[in-house]
């Protein structure tokens, strides 16, 4: 699995583990929508491609001579263009799936994300509990969708597929937690509620494990680290207790939503935190 297709380069968790790719060694090629964008990468080596996943004239080139596909590439950051988001993560991904298929690709990894899950299960969220289809959020439905369209392929075609539903990522200068405390605000979150992270450099261990690591055909896995963190916590980290939070709030309702259980991941390839808590990533300066 040296040559492979990484989707998603120029956003905040394809570029990062497309740079430790290449530094590792791979023969990495990216689909990009502007090449402009991957300029530093393609000055580390990666082959690019332009194309879209909405363009399926594109995706043939895309995925020639691969040996696998990790599909890092989603829209996420819109709250009113909801077509555009099915379009994307639910078409999209399925369409390059099929094309990966008839090339002849051995393996597809698919990023998704713990936030699939809803509430009331009693216990942190596995693999095998009912995810929330009924979710307004349109990016969730998407990526649900995207996940059966990704099993159907396993199970009717053989086509190796794995799924990384991903915790809260963050880490390596990403501004994704500053990004997040307004919204948390916009939500009416709880500050009792807790945000179950995954860093950056555990995305990529993880991503390696489902890429080298035989017999996951069709299995979907959980990724977050060892300690989830308040919310109250995470916006005191930026200095945001006093404006993002209800005075008045009640008591939290559920203690275990947004809460993975990572225990498959550990058990299956021997998965092990390099950060095990934001406090962790905090004292050695890798936020």
């Amino acid at each position: 699995m040296k040559k492979i297709l990484i989707t998603g380069a120029t956003g905040k968790v394809g570029s990062r583990f497309a740079s430790r790719a290449l530094a590792k060694g791979y023969d990495v090629r990216l689909l990009v929508r502007d090449a402009a964008k991957a300029t530093a990468l393609a000055d580390l080596g990666a082959e690019v491609v332009t194309g879209d996943l909405n363009d399926a004239a594109t995706l043939p080139a895309a995925v020639k001579d691969i040996d696998a596909v990790i599909h890092i590439a989603a829209f996420f950051r819109s709250f009113t263009d909801n077509e555009g988001i099915i379009r994307t993560n639910h078409a999209g991904t399925t369409a390059l799936a099929n094309f990966a298929l008839a090339a002849g690709v051995k393996r597809f990894v698919f990023t998704s994300t713990g936030n699939v899950y809803g509430s009331g299960y009693g216990h942190p969220a596995r693999e095998d509990d009912p995810v929330n289809s009924n979710d307004p959020r349109a990016y969730s439905s998407s990526k649900i969708a995207a996940e059966h369209e990704l099993l159907s392929l396993y199970k009717t075609k053989g086509f190796d597929v794995r799924v990384l539903r991903l915790g809260f990522v963050y880490g390596d200068k990403d501004p994704h937690i500053e990004e997040i405390i307004p919204l948390l605000k916009k939500m009416k979150r709880h500050s009792g509620s807790r945000m179950h992270m995954v860093h950056h450099l555990d995305v990529a261990q993880a991503l390696m494990l489902l890429l080298h690591t035989d017999g996951l055909n069709g299995e979907t896995f959980n990724l977050a680290d060892d300690a989830p963190i308040t919310l109250y916590e995470l916006a005191g980290s930026v200095g945001r207790t006093r404006d993002t939070f209800d005075p008045e709030e009640g008591p939290l309702s559920d203690p275990f939503e947004g809460i993975l259980d990572v225990s498959k991941l550990r058990n299956t390839t021997g998965f092990r935190p390099l950060v095990p808590s934001y406090y962790v990533a905090r004292d050695l300066d890798i936020l």
